[in-house]
């Protein structure tokens, strides 16, 4: 442990530190209608840039994108991963799966239990895979969200353990052995407080497991308090050698970074990350915000790495976060091929097709413009430069005086621009005039300007258009011969929480769909019960089957009318169940989510129920009805949720148990749902799954697959 850092100041870093102090001080004094004057001096130094990237995890961001057809999948991939071409960006951050709900969704783990272990589980290393081939240089970095049950059963409950140290170890293991991947940096959890403890124990338990090189960073919190715990680094040698990089999330403009931060990160030579930030914004506004929050990041945080959340949206678009204002692609859309770039993948690419890893940010050329906006310069290793600019604040245009020197690149600066008409476009070079270079710059615009070549604005042609996802649909789980080459997961199914894997059924040939989490999970977010979902939150009449295998004591369910699955931190849904336990209770209900007593007020029934506690916060259901059956554990049953306007059928094997009428939800997509007691966790089977119109005799047994495997 000790000897990893040499902590003192010297004369280098003293210089920096008055580099990082200067930043925030106006570059000069000047009467608003004279040009201001930026000094480049290649000789001046700066501190390593170690890029601008995505976040793919927070729950199952990219479930969707795995099940586009070729060659749409890989344009999407190109689109954002590709060097000088889309978004380019240089920097992956991923979420390790834990099986529990981490915003949209949730990712099966490679280690459910203590005793098992699969690096083929789930989409997230083939996406870092794809990402790898597209960019050899990527530097990947990540942390858990949640994480499996037993990690903390060894220390109660916690997820600071020696269990989820080896947990982490397991998964790099993987990631090295199977795919050829080296992790450059990890997190230590996100958003969960902090833990000085696990730290040092994460720290000596990746470097006697061959894994020193991973650097570690944390503790990725968001609160105003979120660096109260840099100050105790100086006072404890071990922790200080154990963080490499102190990190946080953070947005502008209220999250400024404290100079007392600034300063003891430069003392103790660590970088500064932000490992998440959020614009939630579309259109070009979205683009000129991300580009203002990139540059301010550095200018007034010295955050040296900004990792955005998040990168390309493969989910349904009834979920919370869809994309229309996160993402940089918007893949909601597998079934038809069709995807759509949102304006923000060109902030991207105004650093990253013009930066790479391991350039500095140029000491005295990054700042604040006088009339509004920011920049920051970039210097290759081979003197190269990129100047990054946006006027989102300006009210009118300005000039600005570059002088060059130092050893800088005297070639001529390519200008790339985007406003809110044309985003990233080439304009007329720019040529030194008496050693200095002049540009004006519009209001509300972005700009790069650079000595280096090889940019393009790139799209595809013959995108297919939008179609509804496709009905009837059916899916009897056959046709993924060799389920490890898909992941274990079926297309189309976006689990919520849990995980629904691929498997051989029990007591008949073929393969089957089981949630295979056994315990409830340390999860990130409010978690409910496992589900998953699929299809078109328009649907209104249909019917949706499924058969099911479950044993004595588990619970198994269909949905329908699904129309919401909660807020991002909280997960349950809004539509109707249908539950069959293997003792043979039927139970017909429909799921209010997070009841809001302000909807209830004047309905006499609803109101009794509230009384009763029966309606009432997260979770509340209204029964419906109920039926029994002779004990159906240990056998397949056919299983059915039928919608004709407000009445409501429940069918088990052919026989309608339940009828009801309620008004509650008119519309939504279809699921399936495992129970649970206490700490266990139902684990049914499901097979010859389908949604079809009420009355539909037969229909194909499997809709046709488009999609490759994952893993050839």
């Amino acid at each position: 442990m000790t000897g990893r850092h040499v902590w003192k100041t010297s004369v280098k870093q003293a210089c920096s530190l008055f580099a990082i102090l200067a930043i925030s001080i106006p570059l000069a004094a000047q009467a608003e209608d004279r040009p201001q004057d930026i000094l480049l001096n290649g000789q001046a130094g700066g501190a390593k840039f170690e890029g601008i990237g995505v976040v793919e995890g927070g729950g199952g961001t990219g479930v969707l994108l795995k099940d586009y057809p070729e060659p749409q999948r890989s344009q999407i991939m190109d689109l954002v991963f590709k060097p000088k071409f889309g978004a380019s960006v240089s920097a992956l951050y991923v979420e390790i799966p834990g099986d529990g709900n981490s915003t949209q969704g949730s990712m099966p783990s490679h280690m459910h239990s203590r005793d098992d272990l699969n690096y083929k589980r789930g989409y997230i290393w083939w996406e870092m895979a794809q990402a790898k081939k597209r960019n050899p240089a990527m530097s990947f970095d990540g942390a858990a969200w949640s994480a499996p049950a037993w990690v903390g059963e060894r220390s109660g409950g916690s997820f600071w353990s020696q269990d989820t140290a080896d947990y982490y170890v397991s998964w790099l293991k993987g990631l090295r052995s199977e795919y050829g991947i080296e992790m450059d940096a990890m997190g230590l959890r996100n958003e969960k407080g902090e833990d000085p403890s696990f730290a040092k124990m994460l720290r000596h338990t990746l470097d006697t497991n061959g894994f020193s090189s991973v650097r570690l960073h944390g503790y990725d919190n968001w609160p105003n308090d979120k660096f109260n715990f840099v100050a105790k680094l100086e006072g404890d040698a071990e922790l200080r050698d154990a963080l490499d990089i102190l990190s946080a999330h953070n947005n502008l403009p209220e999250g400024v970074t404290s100079l007392s931060v600034i300063e003891g990160a430069a003392r103790m030579n660590k970088a500064l990350w932000n490992t998440e930030q959020h614009v939630y914004k579309g259109g070009f506004d979205g683009l000129i915000s991300t580009v203002q929050s990139f540059n301010l990041n550095y200018v007034k945080n010295r955050f040296t790495r900004v990792t955005d959340w998040y990168g390309i949206a493969g989910l349904y678009t009834m979920e919370p976060y869809s994309g229309e204002k996160e993402a940089t692609v918007r893949a909601n859309w597998p079934w038809s091929g069709h995807y759509e770039i949102n304006s923000k993948l060109w902030a991207y690419a105004h650093y990253g097709q013009f930066s790479a890893i391991g350039w500095t940010y140029l000491n005295y050329a990054s700042g604040e413009l006088n009339q509004g906006g920011s920049f920051v310069t970039l210097v290759s290793p081979q003197k190269d430069y990129s100047v990054i600019i946006e006027t989102k604040d300006a009210s009118a245009p300005q000039t600005v005086h570059l002088t060059v020197g130092g050893g800088l690149s005297s070639a001529p600066l390519a200008v790339w621009r985007s406003t809110e008409t044309e985003q990233f476009i080439r304009l007329a070079d720019l040529n030194a005039e008496d050693g200095m270079i002049t540009v004006t710059l519009e209001p509300h615009a972005v700009y790069t300007l650079s000595t280096t070549r090889g940019q393009q604005k790139s799209g595809f042609a013959d995108v297919p258009q939008p179609t509804a996802f496709p009905f009837p649909y059916s899916d009897n789980f056959d046709a993924y011969h060799q389920s490890a080459k898909w992941g274990y997961l079926p297309r189309y199914f976006a689990d919520i929480s849990g995980a629904f894997e691929l498997t051989t059924c029990p007591k008949r040939s073929g393969q089957c769909l089981r949630q295979s989490m056994p315990e409830a999970p340390l999860s990130w977010s409010p978690d409910w019960l496992p589900y998953t979902i699929i299809g078109d939150e328009h649907w209104t009449d249909y019917t949706v089957s499924s058969d099911v295998y479950l044993e004595a004591g588990e619970t198994a369910a269909i949905l329908g009318r699904i129309n919401n699955v909660g807020s991002g931190y909280g997960i349950i849904p809004k539509g109707y169940i249908l539950r069959v336990t293997g003792n043979g209770d039927v139970v017909l209900s429909v799921i209010r989510g997070k009841v809001d007593k302000k909807e209830l007020v004047g309905d006499a029934e609803q109101q009794a129920m509230i009384k009763a506690g029966v309606d009432t916060g997260d979770g509340g259901e209204k029964l419906l009805g109920t039926a029994h059956l002779s004990h159906i554990g240990g056998s397949w049953h056919s299983v059915k949720l039928r919608f004709a306007g407000q009445l409501i059928i429940a069918i088990v094997d052919g026989k309608a148990m339940i009828t009801a009428t309620d008004a509650t939800y008119t519309t939504g997509m279809a699921g399936l749902l495992a129970g649970h007691t206490g700490d266990h966790v139902s684990r049914p089977f499901f097979d010859n799954f389908a949604v079809a119109p009420n009355g539909s005799k037969s229909f194909p047994r499997q809709t046709a697959l488009k999609a490759k495997p994952m893993y050839e």
